[in-house]
């Protein structure tokens, strides 16, 4: 397929050189399941970090050949844009861009072959085709003894059912979707340790690929190129990429927490270590933050993940559905004629009553696109229950039920580990939903800290900034410089008006 590297016009100040004192700013690429965004951040010890949105881009899945995959070609083309605009407005302001992060979704690759293109067309993780292969998968590894080692949330969609999907490998490198735009920008192939953990072929304990699974699954060991660890550096950009984007010639890319869930794990404003934390977005990851994986047969059964985070920490979570269900009914309601607002539809949800209609919002029914709020509606009467065919009550059922879901996850998530927490803070997107945000702290009975709504760019960028030597410590001094310079909201149990904090 083609390279969208090779398609851009140059700007007139490609190659420009900054002032050699010129203030470091740092480029985060951050693209989500459904958007994209390169932003600049600029980092202060005293103050904090911002960040200013350069350029936003649509990113969705398209159907090709009869299944489901990622527009890649259009992807990296809207990513250079965004650095070629980014390093416009860092040259205005007279500032220089030390480094380039990069985060997206996890599981999801492209396959490269030994000439550095790509092959086909990354598959996205919402396509079917591997639930077919998960028996396959699991009769040559048993489900108890993949979990005993990678510590990984059963997901139909992890890599490494995937990769038994493909009918072709031999002689070919998986690259995960960031470390595939890193190969494009640098020529240098690596896999960033926080993705590469989502995979189902990384031994949670030795933060090494499990090679006994590669060989198990007759995978070469070679399928995914060296790890390579937040913070570490992956290369310079290739000339082609700098006369592109107009950035200079000693620009580099800072591996970051690819997996977008690290980065915003690690700009959760907690000044306190008994902490749980919600990224709400397309999909919910809810959970606590661990030194070490918990890989017992109970944690299996419940579901949990052993994800790393930035500095080696674990990420002990549970995938719980998202705001994906909100996002697909919105798309249905329109294409019907109904174009009610975002903010109108959370009011109205929340004039109705408590104590309505529930679904399981992780159900992988809700996984692919289509009409959400009739399938919404089929679930809720499969439980034997009756939900009005009105949006306002569609959306307050998908509250409802997120809302319990965070509950029951976080409640498996102390018992599982033994820890208890005091707060929940709710990151990303569904930070901004007031009504979400309250039904969690009633949910939960605890209270909610909601924000930062741009946690994973900060996340980002904090660890490009520590890289650079502009800030320095450990994820506990990060995390205060995110809480001293951002506005953050608090919700108490109950339904009390919030209040900033």
């Amino acid at each position: 397929m083609n390279n969208a590297a090779t398609t851009s016009t140059a700007p007139a100040n490609a190659g420009a050189v900054p002032a050699p004192h010129a203030k470091q700013v740092f480029a985060a690429i951050d693209i989500g399941a459904s958007s994209g965004r390169v932003m600049l951040g600029r980092v202060c010890p005293s103050t904090g970090a911002t960040l200013e949105t350069v350029h936003r881009f649509p990113n969705g899945v398209v159907e090709l050949d009869g299944g489901l995959h990622w527009d890649f070609d259009a992807l990296f083309a809207e990513v250079l844009k965004g650095l070629a605009a980014a390093a416009s407005v860092a040259a205005a302001k007279g500032e220089r861009i030390a480094s380039i992060g990069i985060d997206t979704w996890a599981v999801d690759y492209g396959l490269v072959n030994s000439s550095g293109e790509l092959v086909s067309v990354p598959f996205s993780y919402r396509d079917e085709r591997s639930r077919s292969t998960v028996s396959r998968v699991h009769a040559a590894i048993p489900p108890e003894k993949l979990y005993a080692t990678t510590g990984l949330q059963f997901l139909q969609f992890n890599t490494v059912y995937q990769l038994a999907a493909e009918a072709v490998l031999d002689g070919l490198q998986a690259l995960l979707i960031p470390d595939l735009i890193a190969f494009l920008l640098t020529g240098v192939r690596r896999t960033e340790a926080t993705n590469a953990s989502t995979t189902g072929l990384f031994d949670a304990v030795s933060g090494q690929w499990a090679t006994e699974f590669l060989d198990a699954l007759g995978l070469s060991r070679d399928i995914f190129p060296p790890l390579i660890q937040p913070g570490e550096t992956v290369g310079t950009l290739l000339p082609a990429i700098r006369e592109q984007t107009g950035l200079p010639e000693d620009t580099v890319v800072v591996a970051v927490g690819s997996h977008d869930t690290a980065s915003a794990v690690a700009a959760v404003p907690a000044l306190d270590q008994d902490f749980a934390y919600i990224s709400s977005g397309t999909w919910s990851l809810v959970g606590v933050e661990l030194d070490a994986p918990v890989l017992t047969e109970a944690s299996r059964t419940a579901n949990f993940t052993n994800e790393r985070g930035v500095d080696g920490t674990i990420r002990y979570l549970r995938n719980v559905g998202g705001l994906w269900l909100l996002s697909e009914c919105q798309r249905t309601w329109a294409a019907q004629g109904f174009s009610q607002s975002l903010p109108a539809l959370l009011d109205a949800a929340a004039a109705l009553p408590p104590g309505g209609p529930q679904i399981n919002a992780d159900d992988p029914t809700f996984t692919a696109p289509d009409n959400m709020p009739e399938r919404i509606r089929a679930a809720v009467r499969h439980n034997g229950d009756v939900l009005a065919d009105r949006p306002a009550a569609v959306v307050r059922c998908i509250m409802d039920s997120l809302a319990a879901g965070y509950a029951r996850t976080l409640a498996d998530a102390e018992r599982l580990t033994g820890r208890s927490t005091s707060v929940v803070h709710i990151v990303g997107g569904g930070s901004q939903n007031r009504l979400l945000c309250q039904l969690t702290a009633d949910a939960t009975g605890k209270p909610v800290i909601a924000g930062p709504v741009e946690a994973t760019a900060l996340g980002n960028v904090l660890v490009q900034a520590r890289a650079a030597g502009v800030v320095t410590g450990g994820l506990a001094e990060l995390r205060s410089l995110v809480a001293s310079g951002t506005e953050l909201v608090r919700y108490e149990i109950g339904r009390q008006s919030p209040v900033t904090v």
